[in-house]
């Protein structure tokens, strides 16, 4: 992605609804351009386009989500790639950066995915060497995931050595937690069915703590971060037995 759609992606993701007029003083390029910059990141579903204005996707939207710290989201999920051996099986989970970690291991490895995520069924399509096993359940037509006992039940038909998943925080005392309860639910079902169960998360989250327990801090074999994560957290996971690995940000 290119830095000026990052930096419109900041912009909008901060104030929620930017003017085009504003956005091209700020970035100092022509409003044509603007338009057109709008246009591309409209189409890959990253925010919406009103009359003379860029609006912030719904908050609960994956796509929305997604271009929260994007760069660093995509740095971690290539480093992520290295963990999957060719023609291996694992789950993902429906967070936004595991969203974007199944497009790059798609793009580069012959695998299968089973996942709870419609929205990564549907944007791995496009590689034809990776296969995607989608878990029924109640259908989240926002978040574009699937939860609850049936999906329990499709998960207990497989059994894999890796689970991907994301979090909303994480603390010494609490372990790893998510917002959302019966999200939070679903993954410990589905985690059951894994040897290892891998975080894949930006920094910013350590040291914050959300509304649910996803994972007590020995329920987890490792952490996909970013290089800004402090050397205090660094220390408290590995005193927990959890592997950490860093991706560089430029």
């Amino acid at each position: 992605m290119k830095e000026r759609h990052l930096e419109i992606l900041k912009l909008v993701n901060e104030r929620e609804r930017v003017s085009v007029k504003e956005l091209s003083q700020v970035l100092d390029i022509s409003m044509v351009t603007i338009r057109k910059d709008l246009e591309d990141l409209e189409g890959q579903g990253l925010l919406r386009r009103q009359h003379g204005y860029a609006a912030k996707e719904s908050s609960d939207a994956i796509d929305s989500r997604m271009t929260i710290r994007y760069l660093e989201k995509k740095k971690i999920a290539q480093r992520a790639v290295s963990l999957v051996k060719p023609m291996e099986t694992i789950m993902i989970e429906s967070g936004s950066t595991c969203a974007l970690f199944a497009q790059e291991l798609a793009a580069v490895n012959d695998v299968t995915i089973i996942t709870n995520s419609a929205y990564i069924a549907r944007h791995v399509r496009a590689f034809p060497t990776a296969r995607v096993i989608l878990l029924g359940g109640d259908y989240d037509v926002v978040s574009e995931t699937t939860t609850g006992p049936v999906t329990r039940l499709c998960a207990q038909e497989y059994f894999v050595d890796k689970m991907f998943v994301g979090i909303d925080g994480y603390t010494r005392e609490d372990g790893f937690t998510n917002v959302n309860h019966t999200r939070c639910s679903t993954v410990r079902d589905i985690s059951r069915q894994a040897d290892k169960v891998i975080v894949l998360t930006t920094s910013e989250k350590f040291g914050k703590r959300s509304v649910s327990r996803l994972f007590a801090p020995e329920e987890v074999h490792m952490v996909v971060t970013d290089d800004r994560l402090s050397g205090e957290y660094q220390g408290i996971l590995s005193s927990q037995g959890i592997r950490v690995e860093l991706a560089e940000i430029e």
